[in-house]
C-alpha cells in the first residue's frame, strides 16, 4: 500500500511555497519558474559545478609549476579558507533577496543613487561574461579530458587544436540540448550528479595511495616541503600564483544564487547550498590534493609537460586499462560540470534581459511554454562559449584566459553588491543566514582577498613573456566589459537612456503580495548564526528593495 501522506508536512510545503511567492513578488518579480529545486539539489548545483577530481585535473598545470606539492597542498587550504569567506558574505546577501539576477540586484538595492545603475550594470554584465568563461573553461576541460582518454587508448595520438575545438562545441551543444529541459528534470538529475562527484572522489582518496607502486610514493618532506618552481618568479609569488587552481575550481558557486526562483524555501536554501557546497569541496579537494602529492612521484617536470598530468599520475598508478575506466567516470562529472554551469549561467541571462539589459533581452527574456525553461537563454550561452573556444586558435595561452576570466569576471561581480552593502546608509535586512557581529570582518576579508586575486591573475605565466605568451586575461576581461560600458554611454541609445535598473513584473494589488498570517516556525542556522522565520522575514524583505 502507498504510504499516505503527512497533512502536516503537506500543509509546511504548501506555506513555504507562498512564502517564496510572496517574497519574490516583494522584491518586484512575479513566479515563472516551477520551484522544483529542493535543499539538496540546490547544493548539488554549485558543488557539482566545482567538480573536484575533474576540476582539479583540470588546473593542476597551476600548482604543479608554482610549488608542487607544498602549493598543491597548503596552497589549496589557505585559499579554500579564503573562498569560504566569499561564499558567506554572499549567502548573507543570498538569504536577504533570493533572486536569479541577484548580485546585480542586491548592486542596485545597496549602492548610493548617484551610481547604483552604473554599477548594477557593470556587476550584470560582468556576472554574465563571467559565467560564460566558466561554461568554457568547464568543457574546455572536459574537451582535453576526453582527448587524454584517447590518448591513454593509444598513446601516439596526439589532438590538434582544431580537434580539441570540435569536440569541445560537441560538449556545448549537448549541454545546451540538456539544459532545454524541465526544471523537475534537471532538479533530481543534481542528486546523481552529487553521488558520482563523491563517489569519484573517495575512489581517489581511498584507491590510489593504496595501488601506487613504491616508486611513485613520495616522501612527507618532499610532497609537504620541496617547493618547485618552474615559471621563474619568486617562490612567493609562484605560491600565490598556485591559487588559480583552488580558486578556479571552487568557484561559480553563485549558480545557487540564480536558481533561487526555482528553489524550495529559497531564503534558507540557497545560502546553505551556497556555504556547505564551498566546506564540502574544501575539505574533499584538499584530501584528494594531500593524496596526489603523496603519489604523483618526483618527476614533477614530465607531468607538467603531459597534456594532462593526472591522467599519467593514473597511469603510473592503475595501469592502462584500469585508468582508462576511472578516466572515463572523470571525463562523465566534467560533464555533469558543464551542464550545471550552463543552467546556472541561463538563468542569470534569463534574469539580466527581464530587466532589459542585455542585446535581444525581448527575445531572451522568454519561458518555453512546454518545458517552463529559458530555452533562448540557454542557447545565448552556449553559443557565447563556443565562440570564446576559438580562443585556442590564437594559442594556449589565449584559451587559458577563459580559465581565469572564470574568475577575475565572476570575482567582479561578487565584490561589488558586498561593498554597497557596507559602503553608506542603506536599510539591509538579514535574512534567515546572518553572521552577526562577524558579518563585517567577513566582508573585509572577502573583498581584499577578491581584489587582490583579481590583479595577480593577470600576471603572465613567467615573468619574461612574448606575445604569443602574454596572459590574455586582461584583454578578454577588459575588452568585453569596455564594450559594455561603451553600449551603456553609446550616444542616443546607450544604457544610459533607459536602463533604471531592475524592472517590477508585478503590480501592486497583485495576491501574491499579501501577507497571510501564518508561522512557518523558526528557521534556526545555527552555528553562531541568527534565527529568523520565513514568515517574518518576507515582511520586511521589500524594504530591502529602494524603488
Amino acid at each position: 500500500m502507498a504510504k499516505a501522506k503527512d497533512p502536516e508536512a503537506q500543509k509546511r510545503k504548501e506555506e513555504i511555497k507562498k512564502a517564496d511567492v510572496r517574497l519574490l513578488a516583494q522584491l518586484g518579480y512575479k513566479q515563472e519558474f516551477k520551484r522544483d529545486f529542493k535543499p539538496i539539489e540546490v547544493f548539488g548545483v554549485s558543488f557539482s559545478i566545482i567538480g573536484l577530481t575533474p576540476s582539479i585535473a583540470s588546473v593542476l598545470f597551476y600548482s604543479l609549476p608554482n610549488g608542487g606539492g607544498p602549493a598543491m597542498v597548503w596552497g589549496w587550504l589557505v585559499a579554500s579558507l579564503l573562498v569560504l569567506c566569499v561564499g558567506m558574505s554572499m549567502a548573507e546577501l543570498a538569504s536577504a533577496m533570493p533572486t536569479s539576477g541577484g548580485l546585480y540586484f542586491w548592486t542596485y538595492a545597496f549602492a548610493s543613487p548617484r551610481c547604483r545603475k552604473i554599477l548594477c550594470w557593470i556587476v550584470g554584465y560582468a556576472n554574465t561574461i563571467g559565467n560564460i568563461a566558466a561554461v568554457a573553461s568547464i568543457d574546455w576541460g572536459c574537451a582535453v579530458q576526453v582527448m587524454a582518454a584517447v590518448t591513454i587508448a593509444s598513446p601516439d595520438f596526439s589532438p590538434s587544436a582544431a580537434q580539441l575545438f570540435g569536440v569541445y562545441t560537441g560538449i556545448v551543444m549537448c549541454h545546451g540540448v540538456l539544459c532545454c529541459l524541465g526544471t523537475t528534470i534537471l532538479a533530481r538529475l543534481q542528486t546523481v550528479y552529487i553521488i558520482l562527484n563523491v563517489l569519484l572522489c573517495m575512489v581517489v582518496i581511498i584507491v590510489l595511495p593504496i595501488t601506487t607502486p613504491n616508486e611513485f610514493r613520495n616522501t612527507p618532506s618532499f610532497a609537504l616541503g620541496d617547493f618547485t618552481n618552474f615559471n621563474g618568479w619568486p617562490n612567493g609569488f609562484a605560491f600565490i600564483l598556485s591559487f588559480l587552481a583552488p580558486l578556479w575550481t571552487i568557484c561559480s558557486f553563485d549558480a545557487s544564487v540564480h536558481i533561487a526562483e526555482e528553489s524550495s524555501n529559497a531564503s534558507v536554501a540557497v545560502p546553505w547550498g551556497i556555504v556547505n557546497a564551498i566546506s564540502v569541496a574544501g575539505i574533499l579537494g584538499w584530501a584528494i590534493n594531500m593524496v596526489l602529492a603523496f603519489c604523483m612521484g618526483t618527476d614533477l617536470e614530465a607531468l607538467y609537460d603531459s597534456d594532462q598530468p593526472m591522467a599519467l599520475i593514473f597511469l603510473n598508478s592503475f595501469g592502462k586499462n584500469a585508468t582508462l575506466g576511472l578516466w572515463i567516470v572523470v571525463v562523465l562529472v566534467q560533464f555533469m560540470m558543464g551542464s550545471s554551469m550552463l543552467l546556472g549561467a541561463s538563468r542569470q541571462t534569463f534574469a539580466f534581459s527581464r530587466d532589459g539589459a542585455l542585446p535581444l533581452s525581448g527575445w531572451l527574456y522568454r519561458i518555453n511554454r512546454y518545458t517552463g525553461t529559458p530555452i533562448n537563454s540557454v542557447w545565448y550561452d552556449a553559443v557565447l562559449a563556443i565562440a570564446m573556444g576559438l580562443l585556442v586558435f590564437a594559442g594556449d595561452q589565449a584559451i587559458n584566459a577563459a580559465f581565469a576570466l572564470s574568475v577575475t569576471g565572476l570575482y567582479i561581480a561578487y565584490a561589488i553588491p558586498i561593498i554597497c552593502r557596507f559602503w553608506g546608509e542603506n536599510d539591509f535586512k538579514p535574512g534567515p543566514f546572518y553572521l552577526g557581529s562577524l558579518s563585517g570582518a567577513c566582508a573585509i576579508v572577502s573583498v581584499s582577498f577578491m581584489f587582490f586575486m583579481s590583479v595577480v591573475f593577470l600576471f603572465p605565466t613567467e615573468p619574461t613573456t612574448t606575445l604569443g605568451d602574454m596572459n590574455y586575461t586582461v584583454v578578454v576581461l577588459g575588452g568585453v566589459l569596455a564594450l559594455s560600458l561603451v553600449w551603456y554611454y553609446f550616444p542616443g541609445y546607450g544604457g544610459v537612456h533607459w536602463f533604471t535598473g531592475p524592472l517590477k513584473t508585478i503590480e501592486k494589488g497583485d495576491p501574491a503580495l499579501e501577507l497571510n498570517q501564518f508561522q512557518l516556525g523558526t528557521q534556526r542556522t545555527g552555528g553562531g548564526m541568527s534565527s529568523n522565520s520565513n514568515s517574518q522575514f518576507s515582511a520586511t524583505a521589500s524594504s530591502n528593495y529602494r524603488n
